[in-house]
């Protein structure tokens, strides 16, 4: 008789990106760091994937 297979508990979403695995920050430029805008870039807490990672 064959083992059952067992199946992985579904993975949570990021606390950081919520799941989307991209962040927003803000651009700042001159002598003031005054803000002009915002830019995504790679969630550091997963690396992209979306996932919560395993403790």
């Amino acid at each position: 008789m064959a083992t059952p297979k067992t199946t992985k508990p579904p993975a949570k979403d990021c606390p950081v990106c919520k799941g989307t695995g991209e962040v927003s920050r803000t651009v700042r430029v001159g002598r003031k760091h005054r803000p002009v805008g915002e830019q995504t870039g790679l969630c550091l807490n997963c690396l992209g994937s979306g996932e919560a990672p395993a403790d």
